[in-house]
Order: structure tokens, then sequence, then C-alpha cells
């Protein structure tokens, strides 16, 4: 009975703070199919924070926008609706200029070194840019380019009359530019809009063209590292809050850059092999730009640069200096495109 007791007490001594601690189930929700490797990644991303938290945070993973659509994410994780979210930024023109500077093209040039280097930059940046949710971690996927339906687009020029679905932000301004029309559309909702001629073209990464199927209605497919999206995991600011200091800790402890990195590595993996898987298809054109046409490319892409800075200098920060941290992080994690 005395050791009985005394193993109690001993037990209440060591851990009063699990004692007090609520346990949670964190709803994570994304909006790409549980076939895609994100969904691995948060489910993984999960399992670590359970185990940091000693089991007292668990989570579900709900993919395909079980609990909302793609565009909703961010207000979904402010609102309380799921507790962590996976967000495109790019999504919404305008609201998150800081973040953009990840979209701009020829900017960067591998995903897991590209997700470290966006997610050690915009650490600064975030509590000013996201400011009513808590910013878990940004990442990135492999550089990719345009995928078209009716032509083969070599040249800037030839985007001049072409309806295009752009992958953020950043590449409708490209398109505005060039003479193009675009066409707002989540993921899920791609392959539809080219299949019914709404959309002529798409900016997509190789594995997800295949996983969506885009690869059945395009034909020309232009391999060129011309951009990759920006992405953000956000959680629920009173959720958080809630948690004890130890939770919290588990929290923080995953929402870092290495924690980036684990993300982001498996999905570039997943897009880079999709472009054998599409070249081994039957009918599809995939072709390389000549290094006159590429820079034909950068030149055009150059005053999206000074776009994002004056959209970005409103914000009251400053843009070349922004700029320049970025390139410096990317170099640091050798994911500067060349």
């Amino acid at each position: 009975m005395k050791k009985a007791l005394l193993a109690a007490l001993l037990a209440a001594l060591a851990s009063p703070a699990m004692a007090q601690e609520k346990t949670f189930d964190l709803k994570i929700s994304h909006w790409v199919p549980a076939s895609h490797p994100l969904q691995k990644s948060l489910e993984d991303w999960g399992a670590a924070v359970e185990k940091a938290s000693g089991g007292t945070i668990k989570s579900h993973v709900y993919p395909a926008q079980q609990l909302g659509k793609a565009f909703d994410h961010y207000d979904m994780a402010r609102d309380g609706i799921a507790d962590v979210t996976y967000v495109n930024p790019g999504y919404q023109p305008g609201r998150f200029p800081i973040i953009a500077a990840g979209e701009l093209p020829f900017l960067m040039s591998a995903a897991k070194g590209g997700s470290m280097g966006l997610d050690a930059w915009y650490r600064k940046y975030a509590p000013k840019e996201m400011s009513d949710v808590k910013f878990c971690l940004a990442f990135i996927h492999s550089p990719s380019s345009f995928h078209s339906r009716t032509k083969k687009i070599l040249v800037p020029g030839d985007i001049k009359g072409m309806k295009i679905r752009p992958a953020d932000a950043t590449i409708a301004n490209f398109v505005t530019l060039l003479g193009g029309t675009n066409v707002q559309s989540s993921a899920p909702e791609v392959r539809d809009i080219i299949e019914r001629g709404v959309a002529d073209a798409v900016t997509f990464p190789w594995g997800s063209l295949v996983l969506f199927g885009i690869d059945k209605v395009t034909k020309f497919q232009m391999d060129a590292p011309l951009y990759v999206t920006t992405f953000v995991l956000v959680m629920n600011k009173d959720k958080y809050n809630e948690m004890s200091d130890r939770q919290k800790k588990a929290i923080d402890d995953n929402c870092n850059t290495e924690a980036a990195g684990r993300v982001g590595e498996p999905w570039g993996k997943f897009e880079d092999a999709g472009i054998d898987k599409v070249k081994a298809e039957a009918g599809q054109d995939v072709y390389s730009l000549t290094p006159e046409q590429t820079a034909q490319w950068k030149k055009a892409a150059e005053p999206l640069v000074k776009t994002w800075s004056d959209s970005v200098r409103k914000t009251g920060v400053d843009p070349d200096a922004a700029l320049s941290e970025l390139k410096a992080s990317l170099t640091k994690y050798n994911a500067l495109a060349p």
C-alpha cells in the first residue's frame, strides 16, 4: 500500500503539467487528393507532433476539400473551421504580397532547398503578413512550366490570345503582360476547364499533371524551370493558445525550417518523377527551350519584379532588401536558380 501511494505521489510530482493538459485532436485540412504526397507529409507531421506532445495532441488529415474549398483554406484556419490548413497564398491576389516573391520566375532550382530557403526567409515577415493565424512553415514544389492543349509554347509571344489557368497571382500577371487571358480555378478543377475549352493551357508541376489527369487533356509540355508556387501551413491561433507550454513546444518544434524541408522534399521527388511518366505517354510533345528562348522568357519576366516591389512597398517593407535576403537564403540552401 505504501509503495503504491509513493509511486502515485512520485508520478504526480514528476509530471504536473501533463496532469493538467487538455487532449487535442487537430483537424488538418488540404485540397489535393489523398493520393498526393502531401497527404503522407501531413500525416507524418501530425505523428511527429503527437510524439513530441507525449500523445496529448492527436490529429486527423482531411484531404480533397472535405472541409472547404481550396481558395478558403487560409480563412478556414483563421476562423477555426480547421485547425491546421494548407494554403496557396497566390490563390488570393494582393492579399499576401511579401511571400509572392517566391513566385517570381526563374528564382528557385529545387524543392527541398527552395522550401527551406523560402521558409527561413519568410519567418521574419509572416507575423506581419499572416497575423491572424499562427504561421507554421512555408514550402514549394519543383520548378515547373506551361502545359498546353492547343499549341506548343516556345517564346513569350506565343501566350498572346491564349486562355491560361495560372498557378498563382504572379503568373497571372505574367499572362496578362504577355497578352493572354487568365482563367481562375483551383487545382482540382483544372482538367475540367481545359477539357471543356475554357482554358487552353495551365502552369502546373509534372507529377501533379499526371495525378490530376491533366496530361490526358494537354499535349504540348514545356520542360523548363519557369516558376514555383509558394505554399504555407498555418494554424488557428486560438487552438494554439489553448495549449500548455509543453504542447506549444511540440507544435513549434515541427513548425520550423527543417520541417519545411521534410514537407518539400518528398513532394519535389514526386513532381520530378512525373516528367518521365509524361514522356512515356503516346502523343505527348515534351520539349525543352533553347538558350535564346530562355533568355526571351527571362527578359519578358523582368517587369514582374517591379510589380512585386510596388505592392510590397505599400506594406512598409523595403522590397529590394527583402528580395536580396530571399536570394541569400536560397543560396544558403543551394536552391537559387542560375
